[in-house]
C-alpha cells in the first residue's frame, strides 16, 4: 500500500506577481489622497497611464483604504492606551489620597474622643411616623 492513496495534482502555472514600479505607487498615492474611492473611468485612465490591469489599480486602491483604516485603528488605540494609563495613574493617586485621609480622620476621631458614628433620627425631630415610613 502506498503512502498517498491519492495521484499527485500537477502544480498550476502561476502568473508571476508583477510588483508596482516607484513611479507608479507615487502616482497612485498622489490620485488616492484626491480621492479615496474609484470610478470606473477614473480606474480605466490611471490604469492606462500606468499600464497596468484596471483590476490591479482596484486593488491597489482596496488595500490602500484597508492599510490606511488599519492604520487609523493603531493611533486610536495608543491614543486609548495613554488615556488608561493616566487614569490608573489617577485612580492610584486618589486611592492613596482616600487612605491617608482615612488615617487621618482616624486620628482625628481619637484625639476628640467618642463620636456619633449611626444616624438617630430623635436627635433632629422626625417623628416616629415618618421615620417608620422610610423604614418600610
Amino acid at each position: 500500500m502506498d503512502q498517498f492513496p491519492y495521484p499527485a495534482i500537477p502544480k498550476q502555472q502561476t502568473k508571476e506577481k508583477k510588483r508596482l514600479s516607484e513611479e507608479q505607487v507615487r502616482i497612485l498615492e498622489w490620485n488616492f489622497n484626491f480621492n479615496k474611492k474609484l470610478d470606473s473611468d477614473h480606474k480605466s485612465r490611471l490604469a492606462f497611464e500606468l499600464g497596468i490591469p484596471p483590476r490591479q489599480v482596484a486593488i491597489w486602491y482596496q488595500n490602500k483604504r484597508a492599510r490606511d483604516k488599519i492604520q487609523g485603528l493603531e493611533v486610536e488605540h495608543k491614543s486609548l492606551q495613554m488615556q488608561l494609563e493616566s487614569v490608573l495613574i489617577d485612580n492610584s493617586r486618589l486611592r492613596n489620597e482616600v487612605e491617608r485621609l482615612k488615617v487621618e480622620l482616624t486620628r482625628a476621631q481619637g484625639a476628640t474622643g467618642p463620636t456619633f458614628t449611626s444616624f438617630n433620627s430623635s436627635n433632629f425631630g422626625v417623628s416616629s411616623r415618618v421615620q417608620d415610613s422610610f423604614c418600610d
